[in-house]
């Protein structure tokens, strides 16, 4: 479990708070912002634009497969792992092939 700490970060908390809860309006110029936090309307229209960006990376599948640990025959391992990148995919179809045709039973 990490440690954590706290360190001081200068915010005046009791401040946020009693400000927070006068729930008065929030100072806005037109520097300040796309749209004035005040106007429900113009927030409301701002988040409806809003679009979420993919990050970088790999895209997301559909169906997420779940992690295996595997123990296989050194020879077998190395017999896929000689056929290049995507070998694990091979085994994946390798298996895959072996339900398809009955050839996995309990």
């Amino acid at each position: 479990m990490p440690k954590t700490s706290v360190k001081p970060t200068g915010t005046d908390w009791e401040r946020v708070k009693r400000e927070a809860a006068q729930d008065a309006p929030i100072a806005h110029t037109a520097t300040d912002g796309p749209y004035d936090p005040n106007n429900a309307a113009a927030v409301s229209a701002y988040w409806q634009q809003a679009s979420i960006k993919r990050g970088r990376g790999r895209p997301a599948v559909a169906v997420k497969r779940p992690t295996l640990n595997m123990r296989v025959d050194p020879d077998v391992l190395d017999a896929f792992k000689a056929t290049g990148p995507g070998w694990q995919t091979r085994i994946n179809a390798a298996l895959r092939d072996a339900v398809e045709h009955g050839l996995v039973t309990e």
